[in-house]
């Protein structure tokens, strides 16, 4: 079988078991292996409702030894920007170093391209996303993606929330503080499906971006939540989790006049305390922007870091590979 060349065809729904396989086995760190089913899921099934979705299967014979999937944002940022995102890449551990991950990139730059993108991101692409980027610990795709031109331009990171233990400061107690901004006029529970229209609304005029389609991916599921923050009948903050996997938590945003009121310290501790009941013991807060926020409510510690890479596919780039068959 190892002399049986590869072969890149696309994906369909019939083997995703194979791939959700594949992943639990490729993927090296073991917060992702256990949450392959959630990432596969996000990437490629829930994605596709509403954006352009290819998935890649790199095949030896009849066994799956490689995936890629790829997408085009829904909402480009900055808009009318033309690119592209690699959402996920996993080759299985027997065939590394043997040319799977550039045959299926190769693919995957000539997929984007045939549809106007002119960029390829090593990035997540929101609202499905499973990585903002490449987590440093896979040092081989990192050095996978700069041998095959890919340039890193951003960094980011993910906070984690010991959620182990009954005196975890991720799991004080939001009675009191609830109470004084009930005081304020202020009243926080758990979002319905019915309230998604006032959230969605709230999160697109208050923050842009695509807060509202991760709400959307929060409110009413299983493994996931939200809460949400009225006053005089309008949302003034909300915190979600389990958007694209049960582990993460995020979005959150207050209404910049809400700001200091601890508004987001509450809404933060009940979703951790939610994720906390689901049987998950360390909360990753994902894409983090205020450290200290986060540092000071939760006793979170920045602990996974990602490259953002890039590459210029336009026809002065280079991009090489063929349309899977």
């Amino acid at each position: 079988m190892d002399d049986e060349r590869i072969s890149v065809t696309e994906l369909t729904t019939e083997r995703l078991p194979e791939v959700v396989d594949l992943c639990r086995r490729g993927l090296d760190l073991t917060e992702d292996a256990a949450e392959a089913d959630a990432i596969v899921d996000t990437v490629y099934r829930r994605a596709r409702v509403d954006r352009p979705v290819v998935g890649l299967l790199a095949v030896r014979g009849t066994t799956p030894v490689g995936v890629l999937v790829c997408s085009l944002p829904e909402r480009p940022d900055p808009p009318g920007a033309a690119y592209g995102c690699v959402d996920l890449v996993v080759v299985a551990p027997q065939e590394r170093r043997r040319g799977v991950g550039r045959t299926l990139l190769a693919h995957a730059e000539r997929w984007l391209a045939g549809r106007g993108a002119r960029e390829v991101l090593l990035a997540g692409n929101p609202p499905y996303y499973a990585w903002p980027g490449i987590d440093v610990r896979y040092t081989p795709a990192v050095c996978a993606a700069l041998a095959l031109g890919y340039h890193q331009d951003r960094t980011a990171w993910n906070m984690t929330a010991d959620l182990s233990y009954d005196g975890s400061p991720a799991l004080r107690s939001t009675a009191e503080a609830e109470r004084r901004l009930a005081a304020a006029g202020v009243t926080v529970r758990r979002a319905e499906p019915g309230d998604l229209p006032a959230l969605t609304a709230f999160a697109r005029d208050t923050f842009g971006g695509t807060w509202d389609g991760e709400l959307v991916g929060s409110v009413g599921r299983t493994g996931a939540g939200c809460e949400v923050a009225w006053r005089d009948g309008a949302v003034v903050g909300f915190a979600a989790w389990g958007s694209s996997r049960p582990s993460w938590f995020g979005p959150m945003g207050t209404a910049p006049a809400a700001a200091g009121s601890g508004i987001g310290g509450v809404l933060l501790r009940r979703c951790l305390r939610s994720q906390r009941d689901a049987g998950i013991v360390r909360a990753q807060i994902g894409w983090v922007g205020p450290v200290p926020f986060y540092a000071g409510s939760a006793g979170a510690r920045i602990e996974r870091v990602f490259l953002l890479h890039r590459k210029d596919i336009s026809p002065t780039g280079t991009q090489t590979g063929q349309e899977p068959e």
